[in-house]
């Protein structure tokens, strides 16, 4: 392709998106102040964190942490923003990078296990989220716009998941609201290991 034509499409592209945003519903525009950069962490200097999250992302055995494999062990490290993964057999072990909740107010750390897998899952604010933000939407359903990314695993705490995001800036970063949040690729391959019944351990 010419330079020319490059241009025309990209100028092309700018101006479709541009009136797609114009034009997009009220719903369109709640959505996306829920997953604006808002509502992840801002950092003076971001290669700062960058490096502590590096020399912290490291491989960790199970034993420590749990009593056993069974049924598969989820490990979430807050401090160092990932997620450890063992399969019963202790066969597969996979270590993914993640987003933690945005304050220590909403982190919560202890034993849970997941109830519930959902592909595709519909998201609705808790009434505190809506205490804290009342112009974000009441239900948001599956899709682009969803901050629950393309699946989640639900764990037996009350509003806690471990679910992807179509925001790939807050992965590695504090920004959520008290969930812990992959990529959608690495949800998605947790999510075909994961199974009902796999424990789980925030620390």
């Amino acid at each position: 392709m010419s330079n020319d034509g490059l241009k025309f499409n990209t100028r092309r592209g700018f101006l479709a998106g541009s009136a797609a945003m114009i034009a997009a519903p009220a719903l369109a525009q709640e959505t996306a102040a829920v997953n604006s950069a808002s509502t992840t962490e801002s950092e003076r200097d971001l290669s700062e964190v960058v490096r502590r999250n590096i020399s912290s992302f490291r491989t960790l055995d199970w034993q420590p942490y749990f009593n056993n494999t069974r049924n598969g062990a989820i490990l979430v490290d807050i401090d160092s923003r990932a997620v450890h993964y063992w399969s019963e057999d202790e066969s597969i072990y996979k270590l993914y990078p993640s987003s933690v909740p945005l304050t220590q107010e909403l982190t919560r750390r202890g034993r849970t296990e997941v109830i519930r897998k959902v592909e595709g899952p519909s998201w609705r604010p808790t009434p505190s989220m809506l205490e804290r933000n009342p112009e974000w939407p009441e239900y948001i359903g599956p899709g682009p716009d969803n901050p629950l990314g393309t699946h989640a695993l639900y764990l037996s705490w009350t509003y806690y998941r471990i679910h992807g995001t179509h925001d790939t800036r807050k992965i590695g970063r504090r920004s959520s609201n008290g969930c812990i949040g992959l990529y959608n690729e690495h949800i998605s391959e947790l999510f075909s290991m994961a199974k009902v019944g796999t424990q789980v351990l925030l620390i």
